[in-house]
């Protein structure tokens, strides 16, 4: 059974959250404001381009113990996708878009949650906000895995940077772990390693999905 030590505790030392949040996103918005004008311009465009299709996609998420909130990220599957295969992906899904593969591997499609954590629904590291019947689902096979909720959900987190196998066990254990050792220089630490995997095009490699 899979149990997060110390709530107290935690709840106290979490309290850095949103400042760490709101500082950071203000940060790289005036220090990045034309890059972010530059890929709000182009990601839009070629996603349109690609099948003049929707840009964004709307999905409803588990969050902080269990409430429920809306993601928007810009789209990377095949319009009405939810309609042929299940909400999360797997291995070469053939749902996936050119433009769409593009932005997995550099995590851009995730861009547009950064108004989720400017709403204070996400934080930037935490365990990622799963789709609301995927995470209903895990609970139900693995033991414990309503912990993970303890946290406000981020943008990445230390399963999004570790586990190599998108396996649902693993992921619990390092969103554990991440909840029982958070610190503004983890936090640091995560968003540094997620800088570097999105320059190197290094997300979404990981194995099909194993509960």
């Amino acid at each position: 059974m899979t149990e997060i030590k110390e709530d107290i505790g935690i709840v106290k030392i979490a309290s850095y959250k949103r400042p760490y949040d709101l500082a950071i996103l203000l940060l790289a918005l005036f220090l990045l404001l034309p890059i972010w004008i530059l890929l709000a311009t182009v990601i839009p465009i070629a996603i349109w381009l690609g099948d003049r299709g929707p840009i964004f996609y709307r999905q409803e998420r588990a969050g902080t113990n269990g409430q429920v909130f809306t993601v928007v990220k810009f789209r990377t599957m095949i319009p009405n996708a939810h309609l042929v295969g299940p909400a999360w992906t797997e291995d070469e899904d053939p749902r996936i878009t050119t433009v769409g593969r593009i932005l997995r591997r550099t995590a851009l499609d995730e861009l547009p949650e950064l108004l989720s954590i400017w709403k204070g629904d996400m934080s930037f590291v935490g365990p990622r906000a799963l789709d609301v019947n995927e995470h209903l689902e895990l609970e139900e096979k693995i033991e414990g895995f309503a912990a993970r909720l303890k946290a406000r959900p981020g943008l990445t987190g230390m399963a999004q940077v570790y586990d190599r196998k998108d396996d649902a066990t693993n992921k619990l254990a390092y969103d554990v772990k991440y909840i029982e050792n958070m610190s503004p220089i983890l936090d640091t630490k995560l968003m540094i390693l997620s800088v570097f995997n999105t320059i190197g095009a290094r997300w979404d490699q990981r194995e099909g999905k194993n509960l």
